[in-house]
């Protein structure tokens, strides 16, 4: 990533023309991955299970309340000291089981209903390939690219291990993370900061700017990038703004997105990547 960084630098015709296809592949992408049958437009519902017994289905007296296509009693959940077993209800056809959190994924036509864990609180997330917020997904909508956001940045490692605590959309809700350090950039002159953390091999930025609530989300947007080879010692990374990318709960009431902390706040408008959703602020 470094290396293409570098020679982009040189600003030739062919590079440019590479990177606009690289970005124009990333939001094809993008777009495709949300818009998908289980992206994140397909989220339908969020409950939180009490310790003991939690009736599932369409019925609105449900504990783990499922869209209206299905059942009205499609099986109870038991919640004892973080297990969770689910047994169905007659004539229902999904096997009494276990539930392992993120991985027991139990579907009943168009829907599927898993088990999350935030903190010591459990609940039941539904996806519903036929959800309407999916039916009636429209196209998203970016900054034009700018190859300027494309930011040779500086990686430093903490002098020893930290902890970054994230508030959520859902009051009351924090996230913990561990950080293995910061990212440094330059833009216009002024150097900016933002702790990182790591996601699916990656370093995983939160951050929000000056166009926050105005062009962009107002939450928040995530930024990822390559993570260095050596996470104890300085590294350069590449910061791709173009890729700057709205969180989940841009789509769905039901997802539980961090918000940065203050320190990845920045004084400045990021004027790349994701725009705002269907005008959500």
């Amino acid at each position: 990533m470094t290396r293409i960084v570098t020679i982009f630098a040189l600003v030739t015709p062919i590079f440019a023309g590479d990177y606009a296809r690289e970005i124009a592949d990333f939001r094809a992408a993008r777009e495709r991955s949300i818009s998908s049958p289980d992206g994140w437009i397909s989220l339908a519902g969020l409950s939180w299970l009490k310790e003991g017994l939690n009736r599932v289905g369409s019925d609105p007296a449900s504990e783990a309340l499922l869209p209206p296509s299905v059942p009205a009693r499609v099986g109870t959940i038991i919640l004892k000291s973080g297990h969770a077993d689910f047994r169905p209800a007659p004539g229902v056809k999904i096997p009494a089981q276990e539930m392992k959190e993120d991985s027991t994924i139990l579907t009943i036509q168009t829907v599927k209903f898993f088990l999350i864990r935030r903190g010591e609180k459990f609940g039941i997330r539904v996806k519903d390939s036929d959800a309407p917020a999916r039916r009636e997904f429209t196209h998203l909508s970016w900054y034009p690219v700018d190859p300027a956001w494309r930011i040779e940045a500086k990686f430093t490692p903490w002098d020893k291990p930290r902890t970054l605590k994230f508030e959520t959309v859902i009051d009351g809700f924090e996230e913990e993370d561990s950080s293995p350090g910061f990212v440094t950039f330059v833009k216009d002159g002024r150097e900016y900061h933002l702790d990182a953390v790591v996601d699916e091999d990656q370093l995983f930025l939160i951050f929000r700017d000056q166009t926050s609530g105005k062009s962009t989300y107002a939450a928040a947007r995530f930024l990822y990038a390559e993570l260095p080879k050596n996470l104890k010692a300085p590294s350069p990374v590449a910061l791709d703004f173009n890729k700057a990318i709205n969180p989940p709960c841009v789509f769905t009431p039901y997802a539980t997105c961090p918000l940065p902390p203050p320190q990845n706040r920045l004084t400045l408008s990021v004027t790349a990547g994701e725009l705002m959703y269907n005008n959500h602020r």
